[in-house]
């Protein structure tokens, strides 16, 4: 992205970031944009998606926020803004929107892609299955951070594009692809910025 297409409204230093406000943990992602250093917009319509340098696409239900997507006319202005270099972190069912491919979905759920990976939903178990645990992120330093695991998707596959940012019990769970970037878990639920930090250093750096 050139620096004349970022919105007027962004500056170097805090990057209009949105957050895809249909579904999901909206509030924690602002929260967290806010602690990272970016100023946050929630993202609902076509016409707030063209005012945001990037985009977080919360954690959630992936079927009933693709659903939505479609409703509110944004699954493809998403497509194109991602195509065009747009950078994107997805956590959970975020990272199930940025696959290609997933597994274990409804028939009809479309995704956004923009990470060349197969995910599988719910990979990690069932909501009462849920678990903390330490994940040690290429790129992050000062020591692992604590992951949130709910009904968490795991990457099964990934392809030559794609980086693995960080494994857990033997599967990816942090991937990055060019601009977009992906985890299985939520760190925006633990008060650990690091992982939006990331983020907000690559929208400065897009």
């Amino acid at each position: 992205m050139t620096t004349s297409s970022i919105p007027a409204t962004s500056t170097a230093d805090a990057p209009v970031i949105g957050v895809l406000a249909l579904q999901g943990d909206v509030r924690e992602h602002l929260a967290a944009l806010t602690a990272a250093g970016a100023t946050p917009r929630q993202v609902r319509r076509p016409e707030e998606l063209a005012e945001v340098a990037a985009l977080v696409i919360p954690g959630g239900e992936s079927t009933t926020m693709s659903k939505l997507a479609i409703i509110f006319g944004l699954l493809e202005p998403l497509r194109e803004r991602v195509r065009a270099g747009m950078p994107v972190y997805g956590t959970c069912a975020g990272m199930i929107m940025l696959a290609d491919k997933i597994l274990d979905g409804r028939d009809d759920q479309e995704t956004i892609g923009g990470i060349d990976m197969i995910v599988r939903r719910n990979a990690f178990g069932r909501q009462n299955e849920s678990f903390e645990a330490e994940v040690e992120i290429q790129g992050i330093e000062d020591g692992p951070v604590e992951g949130v695991f709910i009904r968490a998707p795991w990457v099964e596959s990934v392809g030559g594009g794609a980086e693995v940012l960080a494994t857990f019990d033997g599967h990816t769970v942090a991937v990055r692809q060019g601009n977009v970037l992906a985890t299985s878990f939520h760190p925006e639920l633990t008060g650990d910025h690091r992982v939006h930090r990331l983020f907000v250093e690559m929208v400065r750096g897009a």
